[in-house]
């Protein structure tokens, strides 16, 4: 263990980062915010004051020159993620790039070898997997405690009202499953502990291309079903529901559940609800706190880039199938 603490900076202002994520290494115990950027530098200057971090940039490269920064936080577009991970670790500068990692698996993995080869760790910031009940539901279905599970349902859905927004343009890795349905499709993966065999999707499309709405199901070689739904057009939704031989387990405001106590709902077999209170807990700063640790103690990640590889995977065959008219599409 050390006392010292990773000394971070993050490029981009960037909603998710001013929000979540920089407050969170600003408030963890083995990490302080120490730079941020922008391509515009009155914008990374008024942004830095604003936010109590001490130095701005003026470019994404400059920040990536700082020899007192440990590691970069990369909430940019889609897109660009590929781009500035690459070259932040070409600089020695351990990477928390936000989620989904890339546009593509082969992107994922390009990443992830440029990591390795320059002596660094890279992770994808899905939070919600840092939170205790996320924990909690894991070690449920370890145990057994509905029986076997058959079959995931997950939704995660919002209006996104702004025309502008990048979420809406395809060239920068926008739509409804790359915004909050790979949320979904990873914890459908991760509570099936397995992989796809194949997926089938629809969806509904904007001009550009860009999907806003999508529907599909993952099945599993064992005859496991996921089904999911996503859209950026509809009111708030976030849960995803377990069902299994014996009983089944639903959670509510399931992936930003914020810092109060939560329940985990368990259904016994005859439908007779069990509340499960789990103590509540920021799941950014866990998250951080676990990336600032590995890096500090030379330490393994909770999961690797070759995780974000296989996300992507099951997204690039949903949306071979939603362009498909819904045709049943093979998981490689």
């Amino acid at each position: 263990m050390t006392d010292r603490k990773l000394s971070w900076g993050v490029i981009s202002t960037a909603k998710i980062g001013q929000r979540a994520v920089n407050p969170a290494i600003q408030a963890s115990s083995n990490g302080e915010l120490l730079a941020v950027a922008s391509r515009d530098a009155g914008k990374a200057r008024a942004f830095a004051e604003e936010a109590g971090i001490p130095t701005s940039y003026g470019s994404y490269q400059a920040l990536l020159d700082d020899p007192s920064i440990d590691a970069v936080y990369n909430p940019l577009p889609n897109s660009l993620h590929r781009e500035w991970t690459i070259r932040a670790v070409e600089q020695g500068k351990h990477i928390l790039c936000e989620k989904p990692l890339a546009l593509d698996a082969a992107e994922c993995r390009e990443m992830e070898a440029a990591a390795a080869a320059n002596g660094v760790k890279l992770m994808e910031a899905f939070m919600y997997r840092f939170h205790p009940r996320t924990e909690r539901v894991l070690e449920m279905v370890r145990e057994g405690e509905v029986g076997d599970i058959r079959q995931i349902r997950s939704s995660f859905t919002f209006p996104l009202d702004r025309p502008d927004d990048i979420r809406w343009d395809r060239e920068l890795g926008g739509g409804a499953l790359m915004d909050v349905g790979c949320y979904c499709i990873n914890v459908s993966r991760t509570l099936a502990r397995r992989e796809p065999v194949e997926v089938r999707a629809m969806a509904n499309f904007r001009d550009g291309g860009v999907d806003q709405q999508m529907a599909g199901s993952l099945r599993f070689e064992d005859g496991l079903l996921a089904h999911f739904d996503c859209a950026l057009t509809m009111d708030r939704t976030e849960v995803y529901h377990l069902l299994g031989t014996d009983g089944h387990i639903r959670i509510l405001d399931a992936f930003v559940p914020g810092t109060e106590d939560v329940v985990i709902e368990r259904f016994d077999a005859e439908d007779n609800l069990t509340p499960i209170s789990v103590p509540g807990g920021d799941e950014y700063r866990l998250m951080v706190e676990h990336f600032a640790d590995a890096v500090l103690n030379d330490g393994p990640l909770r999961y690797s880039p070759e995780e974000a590889a296989l996300n992507m995977k099951v997204i690039e065959a949903l949306y071979e199938s939603a362009r498909n008219e819904g045709e049943v599409v093979a998981v490689d």
